[in-house]
């Protein structure tokens, strides 16, 4: 089978009456010869096919989600005929080739294993085909065994089904998501090409190091996840406050880039606002200044903008506002005086949206040069990282003593007003984008946040003579033996 992704222009060529209900940019697969039925009826692609256009309506809203759902199905497809076993075969014969499937993701060729929280990925989008193949009468047989289990949440007991493919992996809380401090500041350092102590980095420094330092800077200050900052337009920036202020900036971001298309504000701080600007008013402008460029035409035709601001602009002679557009639409915008109107750009003003391998080469250069205990980084480590070092600043009382400061008159008193009478645990909620705060204390606990209130009590302990250094270390101690035991 061959995926690729789906576009509309060009349809009244096609010889069809009306154009197709088929969502833009969705990704689809096809046989070899192009059909998509035969004498026993619709192929097996074509279902495919019909799945992932539901898959917008179906929980899965993110378009740079639907190309990874739609794979999964293909491989296995694809490993089912290498063995003769069809996708909608007897139950026995496909729970045969998936205990083959598994060894082979697991010991079999190296580029085709997969780790246990990507087979486990893999496996809840396979169930999530099957189970929509079953209900729409596509099927009755399923390669999964389920079993009934039991879990506490929220104080609650509840009844969910386990299936018995997923294989164990280590709990979330011992797996460390999340940059501790020396090390965020030691990778920032590294993105902008400058050595542990903030001198020049010797040799050939690379390029585009303005860029990476602002965005990525701005990424640990604000949270934001990869499709977010990526996405960003230049305009949309907020602007620089008059004066400098220790509370932060805050930051919109449109539904339409964020994850499940839900409207949010978080913020980043001043000097981190100050940097992305100077970005913006030097080094993206020289990049963009005079620039040719033009969408090519696989993404679709340009869309030129007129009379931009911070909220819209005329796109093709039409007001329209930048909240409507999503991601597709966004990079094929084109600037009043020339070039992509993203954030991030590269050489002649191009859009640039490879944020996975700029993170990726800075840690493996850091990890090389300076610290070989240094982990792999990519930008979702970066909003783990801004989520600790926020709730320790909530937790310690930093943003509600800098809260107290702001004069009821002043521009950010609202902001300030919010700190001051918020519970951290909301706050983060809020900046995060989560629907409940059940979610974010969950996801806290994934990071580790206990080390967060440990450290504070030691600290306050310490300044108010509550508690000795002495005391403390013997607490921790207690602890050291749980590492041994579970070969962490």
């Amino acid at each position: 089978m061959e995926q690729m992704f789906y576009s509309s222009t060009g349809w009244e060529a096609w010889g069809l009456e009306y154009k197709p209900v088929i969502p833009e940019g969705m990704s689809l697969v096809f046989d070899e010869d192009l059909l998509l039925e035969d004498s026993a009826g619709l192929r097996p692609s074509a279902v495919i096919n019909r799945w992932a256009c539901e898959l917008p309506t179906d929980h899965v809203p993110a378009a740079n989600s639907w190309p990874s759902y739609v794979r999964a199905v293909r491989m296995w497809a694809e490993f089912g005929a290498e063995h003769g076993v069809g996708l909608f075969d007897t139950r026995d014969r496909l729970k045969a080739l998936l205990s083959a499937y598994s060894i082979h993701r697991s010991s079999g060729p190296l580029e085709a294993r997969y780790r246990a929280t990507t087979w486990n990925q893999e496996i809840a989008k396979l169930g999530k085909f099957y189970g929509w193949a079953i209900a729409n009468g596509y099927t009755t047989a399923l390669p999964f065994t389920y079993t009934e289990a039991t879990v506490l949440y929220a104080g609650q007991l509840r009844k969910v089904k386990a299936n018995g493919a997923r294989r164990r992996q280590p709990k979330q809380h011992v797996t460390i998501k999340y940059l501790e401090d020396d090390f965020a500041d030691l990778f920032l350092k590294g993105l902008a090409r400058l050595e542990p102590d903030g001198s020049q980095e010797r040799g050939y420094r690379g390029r585009e190091m303005a860029r990476n330092s602002a965005v990525g800077r701005f990424v640990f200050a604000s949270g934001t996840r990869n499709q977010e900052f990526s996405y960003l337009l230049a305009c949309e920036v907020p602007p620089l406050p008059r004066r400098r202020s220790d509370i932060p900036v805050p930051v919109e971001l449109p539904a339409k880039i964020t994850k499940g298309e839900k409207f949010r504000t978080t913020w980043t701080d001043y000097d981190t606002l100050a940097e992305l600007h100077n970005y913006l008013a030097f080094d993206r402008a020289a990049a963009v200044q005079g620039s040719s460029w033009l969408p090519p035409a696989k993404w679709g035709e340009p869309l030129r903008v007129t009379e931009a601001d911070f909220r819209g602009g005329r796109v093709n002679g039409t007001r329209m506002q930048w909240a409507d557009l999503g991601p597709g639409e966004r990079r094929r915008l084109v600037a009043p005086g020339g070039g992509s109107m993203l954030l991030s750009v590269c050489g002649p003003g191009r859009p640039f949206t490879a944020w996975n391998i700029v993170f990726e080469r800075a840690s493996d250069r850091i990890r090389e040069r300076y610290e070989p205990r240094f982990p792999h980084v990519w930008p979702h480590r970066g909003r783990h990282t801004f989520a600790m070092q926020t709730m320790a600043k909530l937790v310690g009382g930093y943003y509600e003593r800098v809260a107290r400061l702001v004069k009821d008159g002043d521009d950010n008193a609202g902001l300030a007003l919010y700190l001051r009478t918020t519970e951290p645990l909301m706050v983060l909620r809020d900046l995060l984008g989560h629907s409940t705060s059940l979610t974010t204390e969950s996801y806290l606990h994934r990071l580790d946040t206990t080390r967060v209130f440990a450290e504070l009590y030691e600290q306050v302990g310490q300044s108010t003579g509550l508690a000795a250094r002495a005391s403390s270390r013997e607490a921790a101690s207690e602890f050291d033996d749980d590492h041994d035991e579970d070969g962490v």
